[in-house]
């Protein structure tokens, strides 16, 4: 999806909000147990309900993986349903992939080709190597983790260097020239809200991903404040908040009242056309 795309549907439908397909079948309500395929038939039920209020889906991938390879071919037809259901939805991988080489390259093809994603979010710890075969497909793009939401992100991304600059600044400052701001968005989790303003300095164009909102503690609006651009920027991720909304037969109404809510917010927040 181009990022001309991208930005329109996020001002028609007044929202920037991705909702995340952290399916766990153990979380699932019990009576889409007796389903052939109880995952896919919550996925579908979720992508329904919450598509008029979201301009992007999440999945990610170990609870895909979890299951095995029915777990995989769930995702596919995931992906699948989305694409021929809702086809101005922006498709998130959440892989995390961080290796270099024809490995790269396979997770590339995996992701962009088999999958037919239009992101993936990538570890940079390697280098360019690492995101260079992702950056090379055409419409494609590559999200990459700058500053995280979790509590051990301090183990390395803000440890300084001798000139006081934390290790996800400099992971910004090299990356932005591996590719451009149509190709490249950066994570940044919404419980680091504070290091926003600095963060707009060094990628001023790039969209941000942005989880962390919801469970987590992560505040809408202080990230809206510091990262917003005039083309929104933003893509702000809710997993668990709109999924799990309800347990019971009401999931699904629930997830739609759920991401309803956010998006109201969201339009409140967006700049004025």
């Amino acid at each position: 999806m181009k990022r001309t795309d991208l930005v329109d549907n996020i001002f028609r439908k007044g929202s920037f909000l991705c909702v995340g397909l952290d399916t766990d079948i153990k979380k699932i309500p019990a009576h889409l147990l007796s389903e052939e395929n109880p995952v896919l038939a919550f996925n579908k039920a979720i992508i329904d309900a919450t598509a008029p209020y979201c301009v992007a889906y999440k999945p990610n991938l170990a609870f895909y993986e979890s299951l095995g390879a029915q777990g995989m071919t769930v995702l596919e037809d995931t992906v699948k349903y989305i694409r021929e259901n809702y086809p101005d939805q922006f498709i998130i991988a959440d892989a995390k992939r961080g290796d270099i080489g024809n490995t790269a390259a396979m997770y590339a093809r995996a992701m962009f080709e088999a999958m037919d994603f239009d992101a993936v979010t990538l570890a940079p710890y390697m280098g360019e190597d690492s995101a260079r075969p992702f950056l090379e497909y055409d419409g494609k793009w590559s999200i990459i983790l700058a500053l995280t939401s979790n509590k051990s992100a301090s183990d390395f991304e803000t440890v300084e260097d001798k000139h006081g600059t934390p290790m996800y600044e400099r992971v910004l400052r090299r990356s932005r020239h591996w590719g451009t701001p149509i190709n490249t968005m950066y994570v940044v989790g919404a419980t680091q809200a504070e290091h926003l303003a600095h963060i707009r300095e060094i990628v001023p164009r790039h969209f941000l991903l942005v989880p962390g909102v919801g469970a987590q503690g992560g505040s809408l609006e202080e990230v809206a404040k510091y990262g917003m651009i005039d083309e929104c920027g933003l893509l702000v991720n809710s997993s668990r908040g709109i999924i799990y909304a309800s347990s019971g037969e009401d999931f699904a109404e629930a997830a739609g009242r759920a991401a309803a809510e956010i998006a109201a917010q969201m339009k409140d927040l967006l700049p004025k056309e």
